[in-house]
């Protein structure tokens, strides 16, 4: 069975003319009349590299303001350097006012204003609509004291208010904004006003004439489960973002470290079609070139940026396989098309499908590959897991003159669909690679190269060399791919490169193959196995304690019902883990619930889940719940994931335990 999923002109059946002129008729909105965002922001925010560490001071915002204008960030559109929490002192002085914490910011507040904006910069700060701020030690909110707040802020030389939504008291969103925005009108001063309002009170529905933008999801963290969850918030509101008034699905983690450079990709791709807020959150003073290469993409920025002012809007979610589509000023549509599954897969629309008029032939301009080619109307590409293809599309024009758009993917032999492509060692496994034609023209004396890591063994077992690709066809070869005795267990790269002429185009893919090697005889603990992949709302999952939500080995002994286990797994909603099984095993079983080192509200689900079917469900557990044993059946299966989903009510306090979780396997 192929790992290969065939989209074949995803929305077809549902884009008409009618629905492309849709994409462009977003209904009309009121915007804040202070004259700004009539494009999304775009800047930097320290939070999600720093929260309130030492790292934050002074010396590493003007830091950061040099590198804004030295690496290329300013000349592609940053604009706004912006302080978060932790900035001011506990308390307010004598007088009321705030006070910047003189240790962090010994020059204050001004001095650091005038320091950014003599690079030609934007300043931003941050408050709480609430009596404190968010931070655990409690510092100021601006709560009952806007107008004061306010006008301090316009004096020091701020642009930028970030408002938050702690400690609010109880007070109604709209009035506690409104108030805030009606004090930052009165300075005089433009001040870009995004509401960090968590999306609880629906802020598309009331804060278009309020703030510049507001949050349209919980806090994000540099997971992938937490960007895609944050992502799914958001594209869904494609009608209420507009120039002024944009949806913001949080910051950017680009640079973190805890997602991999195709999620960050994706992670700037979907919020640059989706017209998001750009904020570096990231520590650009020790960004890779790669991170770098990512957010300075101007092809991708400029998607963000149209001056149109329409969030993109997704046609097809399939399978996990979303058709995200952008009208452009100049006529163009953006595409993006994101696979959000573990597998690699073939995504495809048309023209037809997001709007473009009916034409011989179209421009395609891959804004990552940064290569242009030509296509009869099929918008197609072999994506990789968590990766997205980003396209900027066009009729008219010498479409002709580019070489026809060809695409390649590459399929293993795998359990069942959608399953990771996983070989053992010593072992040799078929792959296939099928090479698609989606021009207008022919492709010619086309040739397939596949490679693998050193040592291991590629051999062609058909032709390689193709004479003609016609428009619309495809062609296979097969390879066999030894993976040499004693390779360890982990990730591995395939590359495929297809090189056709006209102008001797290459067109680049990678895949990655797990290896694995079953579990060890006998009933052990989950806790101790070895995992193919383990992906978590918040830090690492834990083996045998809780999570502690930011670095491995930061967990406490898990307690359920004051019950403490000395085994088991530790999770923070969402969380997947993966083991292979090798169709070995038989009975899984756990002690699950949410942990008792939390105390907040929560509720989550426990699933269990073998070869792609649900074989355990616990129902929804909240907080109080008592915990609950649950055991499934995986005979014969290849593959086990443990899930768990957060409830509904954000996963803040979701530390959710696999207790005592164990499996036999012969």
């Amino acid at each position: 069975m192929s790992v290969r999923l065939r989209l074949a002109a995803i929305g077809v059946a549902v884009a008409t003319a009618a629905a492309g002129l849709a994409l462009v008729s977003a209904p009309a909105a009121v915007a804040l009349d202070n004259g700004l965002a009539r494009t999304p922001q775009m800047g930097f925010n320290n939070w999600n590299a720093t929260h309130c560490s030492g790292d934050f001071n002074e010396a590493m915002v003007k830091g950061i303001a040099d590198l804004f204008v030295s690496s290329g960030l300013k000349d592609a559109g940053y604009q706004y350097v912006n302080l978060d929490d932790c900035w001011a002192l506990p308390s307010r002085d004598a007088s009321g006012n705030l006070v910047p914490d003189p240790v962090r910011f010994p020059d204050g507040i001004k001095a650091v204003a005038d320091y950014v904006h003599a690079k030609g910069l934007k300043f931003g700060l941050y408050s709480s609509a609430g009596t404190k701020t968010c931070n655990s030690a409690g510092f100021p909110g601006g709560l009952g004291h806007e107008k004061q707040d306010a006008a301090l802020w316009a004096s020091r030389g701020v642009d930028y208010l970030k408002y938050d939504n702690c400690n609010n008291q109880g007070v109604d969103a709209v009035q506690r904004y409104t108030a805030m925005r009606d004090a930052l009108a009165a300075t005089g001063r433009p001040i870009l006003y995004s509401l960090c309002e968590w999306g609880q009170n629906q802020p598309w529905n009331w804060a278009t004439d309020v703030g510049n933008s507001w949050r349209t999801t919980g806090d994000i963290s540099d997971k992938f489960s937490s960007m895609l969850a944050n992502f799914k918030k958001n594209v869904v509101l494609a009608q209420y973002a507009g120039p002024g008034h944009w949806n913001d699905p949080d910051m950017l983690e680009v640079g973190n470290g805890g997602m991999t450079d195709t999620e960050y990709r994706s992670h700037f791709s979907l919020w640059s079609i989706m017209a998001a807020p750009l904020l570096i959150g990231s520590d650009i003073r020790k960004a890779t070139p790669a991170t770098m290469s990512i957010l300075t993409n101007r092809d991708i920025i400029a998607v963000d940026q149209d001056p149109l002012g329409i969030q993109g809007t997704e046609l097809s979610n399939a399978n996990g396989l979303h058709v995200i589509a952008k009208p452009l000023a100049n006529g163009d549509r953006a595409v993006a098309l994101f696979n959000e599954n573990t597998t690699p897969a073939t995504i495809s629309t048309t023209a037809a499908a997001v709007g473009l008029p009916k034409a011989f032939g179209y421009q395609l301009d891959d804004l990552w590959s940064h290569r242009t080619t030509e296509t009869a109307g099929k918008i197609s590409a072999t994506v990789p897991a968590h990766g997205t293809a980003m396209f900027r599309v066009h009729s008219g024009g010498d479409w002709w003159s580019n070489p026809p758009a060809v695409h390649t993917s590459a399929d293993l032999p795998v359990p069942y669909p959608g399953a990771p492509a996983l070989v053992q060692p010593g072992t040799t496994t078929t792959v296939t690679t099928v090479t698609s034609n989606d021009g207008v023209l022919p492709g010619l004396f086309g040739d397939v190269k596949l490679t693998g890591p050193a040592g291991w063994t590629v051999k062609a077992t058909t032709t390689t060399f193709y004479p003609v690709l016609p428009p619309g066809h495809d062609v296979s070869t097969k390879w066999s791919v030894t993976t040499p005795a004693g390779t360890p267990p982990g990730s591995y790269p395939l590359h495929v490169s297809t090189t056709y002429a006209p102008g001797r185009s290459t067109v680049d893919y990678d895949m990655t193959v797990s290896v694995a090697t079953p579990l060890a005889v006998g009933t052990t603990g989950l806790g101790d196995d070895p995992w193919l992949s383990a992906d978590n709302g918040y830090g690492p999952v834990e083996r045998n304690t809780s999570n502690g939500e930011s670095k491995a080995g930061d967990g406490h002994p898990i307690k359920l019902g004051g019950v403490t286990y000395a085994k088991g797994l530790g999770t923070n909603a969402p969380s997947t883990i993966t083991y292979y099984l090798g169709g070995r095993c038989s009975t899984i079983s756990s002690t699950v619930g949410l942990d008792d080192e939390k105390t907040g509200a929560g509720s989550v689900t426990f699933e269990i889940w073998a070869d792609g079917k649900k074989v355990a469900d616990s129902g929804l557990i909240k907080r109080g719940d008592p915990a609950q044993t649950l055991t499934a059946d995986a005979t014969g299966a290849s593959l086990l994931r443990l899930i768990v989903t957060d409830g509904g009510d954000g996963n803040t306090n979701d530390h959710a335990d696999w207790a005592n979780a164990q499996i036999t396997c012969a």
